[in-house]
């Protein structure tokens, strides 16, 4: 029993078990929130290439067991992101520069976790915060992103020298995608985390965007503001490429179930027939008709 006069301490234990049910459809994201700030760091205390290998696997590993609690489709978009993802990697960074590595290479725990970026979108759809509030989830993402990108061409800049023009450039994009889609969820989520890895991951030292875009000459800042708007583009080819690939797997489906179906040219029954006739066999002329 409680002393009078105080609170009731299973009422407290109700509103804990109240709140950790209400977090129970958000473990995964929270998951991967927590694990992308965990894995810069650690990067970004590594020496030894060998170091970044072992962090690529790890992340690997990480992004497979999320992606099980996925659909299938949606884990055909997720691995399909990480391929897709990897080349636009190697155009940004290693050909074209405008960002780059601190160990100048392309780490192996990139492509993996776009693949993390892209399920967080994913699964956002079925969350019960969008599925409560629908398009107002939108509207305020959208105000964060706009937000960031008006500081960064005004206030920012006093802050960190830099004029991000770049970033204010990605908001109408984002923005087209974020209204305009109906696979809204997605960017919304990936703004989310996003904004925290490109936070953290400058913070830390793991990448550094250029000042001044090589061949553009676009000012940047460190990390520009909406650049989650480069996955709109990212998302359409990961839908291109999934959708050519189902195509071209379908086609030959067909095709090999139509050559199975279809009788292929066996040997001419007339030789064997003319065969039987010189052996002495007795053959009608109607066996011997091709018709």
């Amino acid at each position: 029993m409680d002393a009078p006069g105080q609170p009731d301490r299973r009422a407290g234990h109700d509103q804990v078990a109240r709140a950790l049910v209400g977090l129970r459809p958000y473990w995964l994201q929270a998951y991967l929130l927590t694990y992308t700030p965990i894995g810069l760091f650690a990067d970004s205390r590594i020496t030894e290439p060998w170091q970044q290998y072992l962090l690529g696997a790890m992340t690997f590993s990480v992004l497979y067991l999320a992606a099980l609690k996925a659909p299938r489709e949606q884990r055909a978009q997720v691995w399909t992101c990480v391929a897709v993802a990897t080349c636009f990697e190697i155009v940004g960074s290693l050909v074209w520069g405008v960002y780059r590595y601190r160990l100048g290479n392309l780490p192996l725990f990139v492509p993996p976790g776009h693949g993390i970026v892209y399920l967080f979108g994913l699964l956002a759809a079925q969350t019960p915060v969008v599925m409560r509030h629908g398009r107002r989830v939108a509207y305020f993402v959208l105000a964060a992103a706009g937000g960031w990108a008006l500081a960064g061409v005004t206030v920012l800049p006093a802050v960190t020298g830099r004029v991000d023009v770049q970033g204010a450039l990605c908001l109408p994009v984002f923005a087209y995608f974020l209204l305009r889609s109906p696979r809204w969820p997605l960017f919304a989520a990936i703004f989310i985390i996003v904004s925290e890895l490109e936070i953290a991951g400058t913070s830390f030292g793991n990448w550094y965007w250029m000042p001044v875009a090589p061949w553009t000459h676009i000012p940047s800042g460190n990390p520009p503001s909406v650049i989650a708007g480069g996955y709109c583009v990212i998302d359409g080819s990961v839908l291109l490429v999934t959708w050519l690939v189902y195509r071209l797997g379908l086609n030959t489906i067909m095709t090999r179930m139509t050559t199975t179906m279809m009788p292929r040219p066996g040997p001419n029954l007339a030789p064997k027939a003319a065969s039987r006739a010189y052996s002495g066999e007795a053959v009608s002329p109607a066996s011997t008709s091709r018709i």
